[in-house]
């Protein structure tokens, strides 16, 4: 037990001094809500990673965690984050794209119940183990296709998608509660955007909140 709660705190250049260097330049660069800035310094970034690059956990870049995936950029995940927390208060959430739960942790903390679609089954098989270690209990998981959204669980206050599509899956759209919002990347490898779409009562917003760069949002499952 103390080994594990060592693991989880961090030493070195995983430590609680390492985080708030990391906190400093997400702030730098514009992220606000201080909810969203606390818990990505609890969150231990570094047990998402294997253990031979859990020494850059907190540098502000992507990393590789195999099955050609990444563990996002912090600043990314906290500005997707923030971007969905700008409204009514998030209740049930849909995430397309676990990947190795380091999105799903973050958010967890801000809803009631967030259903996850990962394609990739030994992914998600060990995210559910990362996830448990950390007593993340609100998750709901399944291996699917995301771009198919997850209907049974429908609607959705929030929906957020860790992988850029050409364009807008419609069956996303179509599980928006009213006021809900879907955070997601959009379009060709360097030509995608991250757009917040917001479901009004007789229409859908659509904002731009600046360029990005996230592997493709493919379907069907491996």
């Amino acid at each position: 037990m103390i080994q594990a709660d060592r693991r989880l705190a961090g030493i070195g250049m995983t430590s609680l001094r390492t985080r708030d260097r990391l906190i400093q330049r997400l702030r730098d660069q514009g992220i606000k809500n201080l909810a969203v800035l606390d818990r990505i310094r609890n969150v231990p970034r570094h047990i998402f990673m294997d253990e031979a690059l859990a020494s850059r956990a907190y540098e502000d870049t992507a990393l590789p965690i195999g099955f050609g995936q990444t563990i996002s950029q912090p600043y990314i995940v906290a500005r997707m984050t923030e971007a969905l927390l700008d409204g009514p208060p998030l209740r049930n959430v849909l995430e397309v794209g676990t990947g190795c739960g380091y999105q799903t942790a973050v958010l967890a903390l801000f809803t009631d119940k967030i259903a996850t679609i990962e394609r990739i089954k030994p992914l998600l098989q060990r995210t559910k183990l990362r996830l448990k270690e950390l007593g993340i209990k609100n998750v709901r998981f399944r291996h699917g296709d995301g771009t198919t959204g997850w209907p049974t669980h429908a609607p959705y206050d929030g929906i957020i998608v860790a992988a850029a599509p050409l364009t807008v899956p419609s069956a996303l759209l179509d599980q928006l509660a009213p006021g809900g919002r879907l955070i997601v990347p959009v379009g060709p490898d360097g030509q995608q955007e991250l757009i917040r779409f917001t479901r009004r009562e007789q229409r859908i917003d659509r904002q731009n909140l600046g360029p990005v760069s996230f592997v493709p949002l493919l379907g069907g499952t491996s």
